[in-house]
């Protein structure tokens, strides 16, 4: 076979696998077809689809350590034609060395910037060896051979095939170097959801490993997140690692075997407390090795030199502040390495954690983990109650329910549940979320409710429980309040999160489940609460981030009532929502868009349809400031009894081409968005008429943030696209598919064609005039399906238009008519 005409597949196959196993490249160093993406998932309606992953066609290893990637192309392609999409992957991997080849010879592209010039040229057999990128590779680096020791010490392999992700070995690798060189203040900045545990855990193994780090204290500040990593991702170190607590837990594994924890503390016979130092690995709670009293400071019986690596978990939790008692510990082990994780680095005028650590030595962000498919994408309702926008103002001397004269003045959203509370609001609000999940057909769907206190949540529990009373007779822990002072719901964390647990479903809450709880399942967010700030607001939305592929849960839904999801617009926040829903009183609780070609809602959306690359997958908590019992707070709460409570008219926001939220309305959004498309009637016909794809048009517009199917829902009539957008955008009187269709039949322009040939395009005009279809008619396949397949074979139906190229030519000119 000539070279020119052999495939992609072939050229890597017979041509580059050969001169990289020619410059001393053997397996497992070259690994083909590498998927480092998951692929994104698209939201539409209830139809869920993951996009195509990223693979590149090459990457060699030295070790565990990606150098170089290569990017294939077809034989008879220039040699650098792969280059600019080699550059992009290999930007993301973090990969220094970049080819691309056609078989006839190599480009290098240096990212280390230590060769001649950029990029080189190289004949086949002139493709590096291992060794030779290898010392470029320490030569820009500037690694000492100790330093390369620690570079290049393995990752844990437990022989399942399991790896980091690209990302997390960015991570590690980024922390390791930097360790390695001496660098004490590390900040890794990872978006919830994307595995921080488990790439602190790599890090720490690879520098114990390789004698780098001897003695590891790992830092968290809720008793579960230091059971979980010590069952599941610290597994691994075994014997060495011990818990510094007194207290002995059962916890079960991933797998569901039981373990009892390793403790370093006991108690002797005079009950005093001994710390057992001959492990080498340590988790602690903060909180139980430190407190404002000397005695509570429990990690002070350690000596100041003892650890050399302490890694914090979620450090944006007050180990930042200065003052914090936290930071008290960091300070304490000052001379040990300290790692920082965090999924929201805080920068306040009173708390930087990267004034402490440092910049980022690397972040990955929510919106990067959206686009990569490793996130779940969200969307977004939100719901105005009139009470809160028009606001509460009593009549002169009125009283609440317990008697109490109300303060004559006007409360607003801020004021309600904190000192006036309406009972109507709060079962308005357990109302319409409990019709959301009755419409949406799952009724099991965990939900997690903020609310303002714990008072607050414990309101909404009641709601909540009289809402679905069939359900709670069922499952009495059908609704549970999950909050600091309630050990009976405490209880009942680990069953929530469980995805094995079918109860507890909704679960009200305050503070404690914004941070740092893995509620793999969680679908459903309720924000009942204004959330102030960015830290936290990132926080609440992590917990419904996580992918869930065991129970098909892809997306998760944020029902806001107190516009907390304003921070969407804060520069600051990143990862945009699949949809934004504002219902009024009388409209349905699902937003309308669900459907197959429902909008996704931001300027990078997809099309509205799946392409065939698509595959269908169907805080630390605050100090208590309330005043004791006996104390009469400075001003009562006002309980309101009987106000009626209704949803406000819809409002509708919109992203626009700068990715921010608009109000207005659909048609002049839409309006806007076309003619900024196309400048003139003119334009846009010649647009339409030189393209014999129609659908094209039409995802054009969807990719700039602008589906047609809402537009066309909204006008209410049965228009073809064409004359949608004539209408919207440029004030054209419309015609319906029927019409324009029985515009065709009276010209009656085929009659060139036999009988059989005319009841083909016939058919294929009912079709467009019932089903709208504008584009792809040409396509045989089309004749496969009913009604073609019971006129004839589709070989049958073509011959009656002489040729292929025939029938094609036919269908154009049937296209030509429909919008002569």
């Amino acid at each position: 076979m000539s070279k020119s005409k052999l495939s992609e597949d072939d050229t890597s196959a017979k041509l580059i696998t050969p001169a990289l196993y020619a410059a001393g490249w053997t397996e497992p160093a070259i690994r083909r077809q590498v998927s480092f993406t998951a692929g994104r998932i698209i939201v539409r309606g209830k139809l869920v689809t993951r996009g195509k992953a990223k693979r590149a066609d090459y990457v060699l290893y030295i070790g565990h350590f990606p150098i170089a990637l290569i990017e294939a192309k077809h034989n008879f392609k220039c040699v650098g034609d792969g280059m600019q999409q080699a550059l992009d992957y290999a930007t993301t991997l973090d990969i220094p060395f970049v080819f691309s080849s056609n078989g006839h010879g190599f480009v290098l592209h240096d990212r280390t910037g230590t060769s001649l010039q950029l990029e080189t040229t190289l004949k086949l057999d002139d493709f590096p060896s291992p060794t030779v990128l290898w010392s470029r590779y320490l030569a820009w680096k500037e690694l000492t051979p100790a330093q390369e020791k620690v570079v290049k010490q393995p990752y844990f392999d437990d022989g399942s095939g399991k790896e980091p992700r690209y990302y997390q070995r960015n991570a590690v690798n980024a922390a390791v170097e930097s360790i390695a060189k001496g660098q004490n203040r590390i900040l890794l900045v990872m978006a919830t959801g994307t595995g921080k545990t488990y790439t602190a855990f790599q890090i720490i193994w690879r520098l114990w490993k390789a004698g780098q780090k001897k003695r590891i204290l790992y830092l968290a500040d809720r008793n579960i997140l230091i059971d979980q990593t010590m069952v599941n991702d610290f597994r691994p170190f075994g014997g060495a690692m011990a818990k510094l607590s007194v207290n002995a837990k059962t916890i079960e594994r991933a797998d569901g075997s039981d373990i009892d924890l390793p403790l370093a503390m006991d108690r002797g016979p005079d009950n005093k407390r001994r710390i057992n130092a001959a492990y080498e690995i340590y988790l602690g709670l903060y909180q139980a090795i430190t407190g404002p009293e000397e005695h509570q400071k429990i990690f002070k019986e350690f000596s100041p030199g003892f650890f050399d690596l302490i890694v914090i978990d979620e450090c944006h939790r007050g180990s930042a502040a200065e003052d914090s008692a936290w930071r008290e510990i960091l300070e304490y082990f000052s001379a040990a390495t300290q790692i920082g994780m965090t999924a929201t680095p805080k920068e306040t005028e009173y708390v930087s954690n990267s004034d402490y650590f440092g910049a980022p030595v690397f972040t990955y962000s929510l919106k990067q983990g959206i686009r990569d498919g490793f996130l779940a994408p969200y969307k977004v309702i939100k719901v105005h109650l009139d009470v809160d926008v028009e606001g509460y103002r009593p009549m002169p001397g009125e009283v609440d329910q317990y008697g109490h004269e109300i303060e004559d003045r006007l409360y607003n959203q801020k004021d309600f549940d904190h000192t006036l509370i309406i009972d109507n609001r709060t079962a308005r609000v357990a109302k319409w979320v409990s019709d959301y999940l009755k419409a949406s057909g799952d009724r099991f769907q965990k939900t997690i409710v903020f609310c303002v206190d714990t008072p607050h949540a414990a309101r909404m529990r009641q709601a909540f429980i009289n809402e679905n009373a069939d359900l709670v007779k069922q499952y009495p822990r059908y609704v549970m309040r999950i909050t600091g002072d309630d050990a009976e719901g405490k209880e009942q964390l680990g069953n929530f999160i469980d995805p094995e647990s079918k109860v507890p479903v909704i679960v009200t809450t305050s503070r404690l489940l914004s941070t740092g709880v893995d509620a793999q399942t969680c679908r459903l967010i309720v924000l009942e609460r204004e959330v102030g700030s960015m830290t936290e607001f990132k926080q609440i939305v992590g917990r419904g981030t996580r992918v869930h592929e065991d129970t098909r849960k892809y997306y998760f839904t944020l029902i806001d009532f107190r516009k907390a999801t304003n921070h969407f617009a804060d520069p600051d926040f990143d990862g945009e929502p699949v949809q934004i829903y504002e219902p009024g009183e009388g409209d349905p609780v699902m937003p309308p868009e669900q459907s197959e070609d429902s909008p996704l809602g931001s300027e990078d959306s997809p099309p509205a349809t799946p392409g065939e690359d698509e595959t269908v997958v169907a805080g630390y908590p605050p100090p208590d400031i309330s005043l004791p019992p006996s104390i009469a707070e400075p001003r009562p709460k006002y309980f309101i009894k009987g106000r009626p409570v209704k949803v406000l008219t819809e409002r509708v926001e919109y992203l626009d081409e700068n990715g921010k939220l608009v109000t207005e309305s659909l048609r002049d959004y839409s309006r806007k968005a076309i003619r900024a498309h196309y400048a003139s009637l003119d334009a846009f016909l010649r647009r339409w008429k030189g393209e014999e794809r129609k659908e094209r048009v039409m995802e054009e517009l969807a990719e700039e943030g602008l589906p047609l199917q809402p537009l066309m829902d909204e006008v209410g009539k049965d228009l073809d696209p064409f004359d949608l957008i004539c209408h919207i955008a440029f004030d054209q009187p419309p015609l319906t598919r029927r019409e324009r269709a029985d515009q065709v039949r009276k010209r009656d322009v085929f009659t060139q064609y036999g009988p059989q040939a005319r009841a083909v395009l016939e058919a294929l005009l009912i079709k467009y005039q019932d089903e709208g279809v504008v584009g792809g008619l040409d396509n045989v396949k089309i004749l496969e399906i009913p009604p073609f397949n019971q006129m004839g074979m589709p070989f049958q139906l073509i011959k009656q238009f002489g040729t292929k190229a025939g029938f094609e030519h036919a269908v154009h000119e049937l296209q030509t008519a429909l919008y002569s």
